[in-house]
């Protein structure tokens, strides 16, 4: 017979989701201010959850999970506590400041005793994790109850992909009293408003589309002309990944360009019917929001090869017209090909920028198809050999060593097809990098940026093989150029990893930690960074501060390949030594736990 404590209920609820930004560094650099602040923020917020007709279910340090059964009295909440939060409400003045991010989303609950369970549960968690230091973000489904109820102001973040949910979620910040979506500074460099570089500077927004099956269309015609913009040596071109941080987001131009520090922004729609495609486009300057350039472009679609050229030229003309009269002859692209392996690449390409295990996996059968299909189509190639890659590097295969020979395969052939592509180029680097090959691997990765100087990606791959070649000296300058090209991609969480690799083993160890907590900041928990961060406070003398990161690793680590072990085991050895010293007395633990 179960007991009542035992029994399932499900019931709608809305839930409310907070955790204190940088809980671990707080009670690292001051356990007893930390633990006063925490308790007298919880008494205000544990006083308006019940204000607002809601139960606390859970909490565990630092997190509170309530749920309440209204969705407008759930946000409310949110909003209420925030606000009353940024008042200051530190019991001395002397103890730190604690900001929490709260995450607010309604849906179907598992109800087991005091716990709450369930997708919606989980969503919540998400969203706290995607807000701000003292914001509030909430899913599409709470702002269609709330957005007409209540009087905010919110901030369109679009679709994003979260941890253990299939589908993307769509993703809305509320201003609170007119601020901005963060209380106070945020902690991710590529927040800042960066300076314009030397040369003509242009990002590519994600194109618009009339119908969510066309979607991966317009992703795609962005991406075209990214790379070809990318291969005009004169311009300076922000990466994909880092202009579709934007995608979906009702983001004023201007603040656009500010914060990816470019001086022109191109923009654009498509339209498909039947065979035929029509896209329009429009080049606006940055600093004004003026349109300098606007043309309208229908073709078969067979043609998009040859479209998205066609548009990169009259961008640049545009831009700088003396400029692409001194360059005689622009980087050619492959012609147009099967459009069905056009379209297998670019879904393959959508279900890539996901960074998860199933979607990789779906990206490799499309490019296998593509391949199957059209077998000199050169973006299969490339493709495929960056989807093994990704495979191999976060551990997503029972057998690397057969899925990074197909990746070498298919990006030597990629560079047989097409020699005068950085991508082509980029494609070899990374898959010998993980492959083994690393002097093959450092030659394709200078290669691929005398190709393009703003190939973001090549400057990246670069630092990666430098690094694992023993060189973390030469690599610093190439992770930094790479990540000041994309600096808003979601990968980036590795590229500010290795990075902070390089730091640490040139004994720089704060200059490491810091590049750590960017890459925390991204993916929470993940192992690789955590263990960096604690050794790099175990080298900083502040062994407490490490054994906060030591005790995340063991408790909530997201466990993840190291590409370290198999190239630099003896740097692997001298992180695991200090994270393994930090564990035993933590936990009176014999080493290897």
């Amino acid at each position: 017979m179960s007991s009542d404590a035992e029994r399932v209920e499900r019931r709608l609820a809305a839930i409310f989701a907070a955790d204190v930004a940088g809980y671990c560094r707080l009670m690292s650099q001051d356990e007893v201010g930390t633990l006063r602040a925490l308790t007298s923020h919880r008494e205000v917020m544990d006083r308006l959850i019940a204000e607002h007709r809601g139960r606390i279910a859970n909490t565990a340090g630092d997190s509170v999970l309530a749920e309440f059964p209204s969705a407008v009295d759930a946000v409310k909440c949110a909003v209420r506590v925030q606000e009353a939060l940024h008042k200051g409400n530190r019991p001395t003045p002397e103890d730190p400041v604690l900001k929490f991010r709260i995450g607010v989303h309604a849906g179907d609950v598992l109800v087991r005793g005091d716990d709450l369970l369930g997708d919606a549960v989980n969503i919540a968690a998400r969203l706290q994790a995607l807000a701000e230091p003292g914001a509030v973000c909430i899913s599409g489904v709470m702002h269609e109850y709330v957005r007409k109820t209540l009087p905010l102001m919110y901030d369109d973040l679009g679709l994003q992909t979260v941890k253990n949910i299939d589908e993307p979620v769509r993703v809305f910040a509320i201003r609170l009293d007119g601020r901005s979506t963060s209380a106070g500074p945020s902690p991710r460099p590529v927040r800042e408003v960066l300076s314009l570089p030397s040369r003509p500077s242009i990002a590519v927004l994600p194109f618009a589309t009339t119908s969510p099956e066309d979607e991966y269309l317009g992703d795609g015609i962005s991406d075209d002309v990214t790379t070809a913009l990318s291969k005009m040596r004169w311009l300076f071109v922000i990466a994909r990944n880092s202009a579709f941080s934007f995608k979906g987001r009702a983001v004023e131009i201007g603040q656009i360009a500010r914060q990816l520090g470019v001086a022109y922004i191109l923009t654009g729609s498509v339209r498909r019917g039947g065979n035929r495609v029509r896209i329009s486009v429009q080049l606006v300057e940055g600093e004004t929001g003026m349109s300098l350039w606007a043309e309208r472009y229908e073709r078969d679609f067979g043609d998009m090869f040859a479209l998205q050229d066609e548009i990169a030229e009259s961008v640049a003309g545009s831009i700088e017209p003396e400029l692409l009269r001194k360059e005689s002859e622009r980087a050619t692209v492959q012609p147009a090909q099967n459009p069905t392996a056009w379209d297998l690449v670019r879904r393959a390409m959508w279900e890539f920028h996901k960074v998860q295990r199933n979607s990789h996996l779906t990206a490799r059968d499309l490019l296998v198809k593509a391949i199957s299909t059209a077998r000199d189509n050169v973006d299969s190639h490339i493709w495929l050999a960056r989807v093994d890659a990704g495979i191999v590097a976060y551990g997503w295969t029972d057998d690397p060593e057969a899925i990074s020979s197909e990746g070498k395969a298919a990006a030597l052939r990629a560079v047989q097809l097409d020699e005068k592509n950085p991508y082509s180029h980029y494609a070899v680097a990374i898959t010998h990098s993980f492959g083994g090959e690393l002097d093959r691997a450092r030659k394709a990765g200078e290669q691929a940026i005398t190709l393009s100087p703003s190939f973001a990606l090549g400057h990246l791959v670069l630092g990666i093989a430098l690094l694992l070649l023993g060189q973390p000296h030469e690599a610093i300058p190439k992770f930094e150029r790479g990540l000041r090209l994309n600096p808003f991609d979601p990968h980036s969480f590795t590229w500010h990893l290795e990075l902070g690799l390089a730091h640490y083993f040139v004994g720089q160890p704060r200059r490491a930690l810091d590049e750590a907590n960017r890459s925390l900041d991204i993916r929470p928990y993940w192992s690789p960074a955590l263990k960096l961060a604690a050794a790099c406070e175990a080298a900083l003398g502040d062994r407490l501060a490490a054994q906060h990161y030591t005790a995340a690793l063991r408790e909530k680590g997201d466990p993840s390949a190291d590409i370290l072990v198999k190239h630099r085991p003896e740097w692997v050895a001298q992180i695991e030594a200090v994270v393994q010293s930090l564990a035993a007395d933590l936990y009176k633990l014999p080493a290897g736990f």
